[in-house]
């Protein structure tokens, strides 16, 4: 009895002792498959064929030839079952775009910050009259870039499908005309297997 119980002792030691954690860095781009679920290369993915397309559709290359529109981008509205951070592909999206240097973005969600520090600059008698912000200076935008985000499930027995869409679209906020629209989709499965 007491050989089993320094056995066990020893045995549970061994896999105590040998599970451990490794942690290292790795490259943010290359393609991860860890499950099914919507993932870092599915952003990439979307973000860079969307903003390809934009960039290189005609009536955009002409209005992008001479001047940069202003836009603002809305929240990408998830139809999807998962917690997806929208914000986070709309954020690389209109990166990519301003890095493009075709385009100008005003900010939605600095608004009421910007309404505080315009106050301040204006009531506090801390700025410089002649250096503070004056209301009503502000750009505002011509175009709004929107979308959404849908998927489809399928599961059977040991195999599950995903089906992503990732629909965008930049609408003229004086006439109301969709002046573009793309869609990117991901299809996904994974099987369990004995091995």
């Amino acid at each position: 009895m007491k050989l089993l119980q320094i056995f066990i002792i020893s045995i549970s030691v061994f896999v105590l002792a040998s599970c451990s954690t490794k942690i290292s860095y790795g490259d943010a781009t290359a393609v991860e498959t860890t499950t099914t679920g919507f993932g870092s290369t599915d952003l990439q993915t979307i973000a860079e064929k969307l903003v390809d397309d934009l960039l290189v559709f005609g009536p955009i290359v002409r209005l992008t030839a001479e001047r940069r529109p202003v836009v603002f981008v809305d929240k990408i509205k998830n139809k999807t079952t998962e917690h997806i951070d929208t914000e986070s592909i709309t954020d690389t999206i209109q990166t990519k775009l301003l890095k493009s240097g075709k385009f100008r973005f005003v900010d939605m969600t600095t608004v009421k910050a910007i309404q505080e520090q315009m106050q301040f600059q204006m009531d506090s008698g801390m700025v410089d009259p002649v250096k503070a912000g004056v209301f009503g200076k502000q750009t505002g935008a011509e175009y709004m870039l929107y979308g959404n985000m849908s998927s489809i499930v399928k599961r059977r027995k040991d195999k599950r499908d995903i089906y992503y869409k990732f629909t965008l679209k930049l609408v003229s906020l004086e006439s109301g005309i969709i002046e573009w629209a793309s869609e990117k989709e991901i299809r996904k499965s994974s099987e369990k297997t004995l091995f």
